[in-house]
């Protein structure tokens, strides 16, 4: 980014810590949506007691990608993040088709996040209160709050997000620590949930194969610590710290707090006990968060489930603003690189960009009512299709980071071999075999199946309904699309563009 732009098409610098980025990006993973939604499903329809131990290998995985794509942010500094790192690398198209990749994960996944607050909320406000409104009036509410807090400031967002992330992270602590303490039925077995041989058991097309790509679809949202490289201090330190840290805590805490469930329900029995514990009537996994709410109603009290069952609402709320955030600044780095209009690379007086700002909530808000004229569910379709999306998108963006860090430092110096070899091509692999296994069993993951085709059965991969294809498909159409827009606008926009590789 050069250093003649005027205040108004550059971000505040100085408001953002390694403290508030972690906020944002911890609170973007929603830890405990994560708990209640994906650890029920990673287990009975993955590897077992073994599901703690892909949380950690992909949370590992991942720590192996930051030191990379941690190298980078010491020679980038844009709100473009990732596109800025594979521009540099592999050339202002790729850098441009990538940033259309990551704006499509970066919607869906706001779009996911507002399809289960509303329908979650709608079911608890009538439950406690007999308030029966439909899903899409709270939508609208948080809709608002949302688009009004991220046109005040980063560091307002960010205090918000704090709060909210303590309280998530605090409820989580004491259930795991409750759990672990007492030792469940069977006692801690880190054998079956952390052994290799178990963790990998059934294969990557198998039992395992389902737990690491439901592990890596709770990950989303890390990344994002690059994005406020711009608004932070000291970015060349803050950025790696925050991306490290944040990696860290989400790493520890599903690890941890997942093989607290498998011990809290006995590491022999834990499938039967998630049977048990979500299903509502025949039907198995409708109510996937009640596996955590029972077991800290067991473990601590019936007044940690009810307060686990608003925080997870917070917890919705708060990845509502983190993304809106994180979107609005890719919108912004588009604009400041001439993808976009010029309007959207500058900000309002509180430093904000508002343009980004109100086209993310135009985008949403569009989308949400479709969904609901269509009379679409917010979770079963909405959240789901969305959240696949999500993590097709952001994988293969990683992906594109990741090759875009050993060229560059093939050709330019500032790293050492680990960091700009070892590590990104170890990372290229694991970030590979999520990405296929994302994508073969995205039938499960959006519920997108073909007719007649049970998800769950181990030949079911790739076996997609028509739906299916289009959107495992998007994010790579949108790679195509931002490569050809990039080409029609070089010569009109040369050295806008370049901003986005600067």
């Amino acid at each position: 980014m050069s250093t003649e732009q005027s205040s108004d098409t550059s971000l505040k610098k100085g408001r953002l810590g390694v403290l508030g980025i972690v906020f944002f990006v911890v609170a973007a993973a929603a830890p405990l949506v994560g708990m209640t939604g994906a650890v029920p499903v990673a287990i009975l329809a993955g590897n077992g007691a073994a599901a703690p131990g892909a949380y950690l290998f992909v949370g590992l995985t991942l720590l192996v990608f930051s030191v990379g794509f941690s190298a980078m942010t010491n020679k980038v500094t844009n709100a473009g993040a990732f596109f800025a790192y594979v521009g540099r690398g592999l050339g202002t198209n790729m850098g441009v088709g990538s940033a259309f990749a990551s704006i499509v994960g970066y919607v869906t996944i706001q779009l996911a996040i507002y399809g289960f607050f509303g329908g979650l909320l709608a079911g608890q406000m009538n439950e406690t209160f007999g308030v029966n409104w439909p899903w899409y009036v709270w939508v609208v509410i948080a809709w608002v709050l949302v688009t009004a807090l991220s046109l005040l400031s980063v560091d307002v967002g960010a205090k918000v997000l704090g709060t909210l992330m303590i309280l998530e992270l605090v409820s989580l602590i004491i259930a795991g620590v409750a759990m672990l303490a007492n030792g469940g039925p069977e006692g801690l077995n880190f054998d079956a949930s952390f052994n290799p041989a178990n963790i990998f058991a059934g294969g990557f097309a198998g039992g395992a194969g389902i737990a690491i790509a439901f592990a890596f679809a709770s990950f989303i949202g890390f990344e994002a610590t690059a994005i406020y490289g711009e608004e932070s201090k000291d970015p060349k330190r803050t950025v790696p710290r925050a991306t490290y840290w944040a990696i860290g805590i989400i790493t520890g805490l599903f690890a941890i707090v997942s093989f607290a469930m498998v011990t809290g329900m006995g590491a022999s029995k834990v499938m039967d006990e998630v049977v048990a514990r979500s299903s509502v009537g025949d039907a198995v996994l409708a109510n996937p968060a009640g596996v955590l709410f029972s077991l800290a109603d067991q473990y601590v009290g019936p007044w940690l489930a009810q307060v686990m069952a608003w925080l997870v609402v917070s917890s919705l709320f708060a990845g509502l603003l983190a993304f809106q955030n994180a979107t609005s600044r890719y919108f912004f780095a588009m604009g400041r690189g001439g993808i976009l209009p010029k309007s959207f690379g500058t900000t309002n007086r509180r430093g904000a960009p508002q343009a980004g700002v109100v086209l993310t909530s135009v985008i949403a808000l569009v989308v949400v009512i479709i969904f609901a004229v269509a009379n679409l569910d917010p979770i079963a379709n909405l959240f789901f299709w969305m959240s696949a999306v999500t993590a097709i998108a952001i994988m293969l963006v990683e992906i594109l980071v990741s090759i875009a860090i050993v060229v560059y430092f093939i050709k330019n110096t500032g790293a050492n071999i680990w960091q700009s070899k070892v590590a990104p091509v170890v990372a290229i692999i694991g970030l590979a075999v999520g990405e296929y296994l994302l994508m073969s069993r995205f039938n499960l993951l959006a519920g997108t199946v073909a007719d007649g085709v049970d998800p769950t059965a181990l030949d079911s991969a790739w076996k997609l309904s028509t739906l299916g294809w289009v959107l495992v498909l998007l994010p790579f159409i949108a790679v195509g699309i931002g490569y050809v827009v990039a080409m029609i606008n070089k010569k009109e926009n040369a050295d806008l563009v370049k901003d986005i590789v600067s």
